[in-house]
């Protein structure tokens, strides 16, 4: 078969290493948690050469680029409707997925934080990932208060998974090789399924605190506070990066109690 050509415009850097490519299935710890398993973005498929050889998953591709797509349909015939040729930010989790699920995958470096709101968005089914991504991005993900890296996708990807940094992947293992070192992390669904506050409001404060972030939570959350009730509160004279997930939980039913 004709090999893909890797599409810069889609921020595509094949895996070739085959020992990486078991060492990140090998990387899943489904349990009995789940049994689906969507592979994002598998271009010429490394990665699922390995999953589809697993009995106990059911195996999902999906790939924007349809190259890629009669590439995998000749590779894999057997796959069938459980091969999608579309955007993986716009798909509805509910017309593939009858439960909980998880999702793998080598992501395109130019969309990382985009796929993890879509993950994050779709948390009550998606129970575990494990994916590559810039090594930059990695370390966002996993780091903890008073760093500059801490931001908001790091405190919601926390709120709702323990992530873990597993490894870091050099360059000359993709093709075209990426200017950037790679790393692979581990997201694992808490089993606690919500936070003990107002949801929507956490999400309120936990961006107005960032998207501000070198004021104090007092200056930044303005719009959402009662500051004639919330004088005496420690946390409000913090920036946002100096919060853990507990903290902002803490402070969100501050707030909610004090309106």
């Amino acid at each position: 078969m004709t090999l893909v050509r890797a599409k810069k415009h889609l921020g595509q850097h094949f895996l070739t290493d085959k020992n990486i490519a078991a060492k990140i299935v090998e990387s899943l710890r489904p349990g009995d948690k789940y049994s689906q398993v969507l592979e994002v973005g598998p271009g010429m498929g490394i990665l699922s050469d390995i999953l589809l050889q697993k009995s106990e998953y059911e195996v999902f591709l999906i790939d924007i680029d349809t190259e890629s797509y009669q590439y995998l349909q000749k590779k894999y015939p057997r796959l069938g409707d459980r091969l999608i040729n579309a955007d993986f930010l716009d798909m509805d989790f509910a017309s593939y997925f009858s439960g909980p699920m998880a999702i793998i995958g080598n992501f395109p470096y130019n969309i990382s934080s985009q796929i993890l709101f879509k993950i994050l968005d779709n948390r009550q089914q998606v129970m575990e990932v494990v994916g590559m991504f810039q090594k930059e991005v990695a370390e966002r993900c996993t780091t903890k208060p008073g760093s500059k890296e801490y931001g908001i996708l790091s405190v919601f990807l926390q709120a709702y998974y323990k992530v873990e940094y597993l490894f870091t992947v050099k360059a000359g293992v993709f093709n075209p090789p990426p200017k950037v070192l790679s790393a692979v992390i581990r997201l694992t669904r808490n089993e606690t399924r919500q936070l003990n506050c107002d949801e929507k409001l956490f999400w309120q404060v936990v961006k107005a605190g960032f998207n501000q972030r070198r004021k104090t939570l007092r200056n930044a959350l303005s719009s959402l506070i009662n500051k004639e009730k919330m004088t005496e509160e420690k946390m409000l004279d913090l920036r946002a990066e100096r919060l853990s997930v507990d903290d902002f939980v803490k402070l969100t039913n501050e707030i909610t109690a004090n309106r």
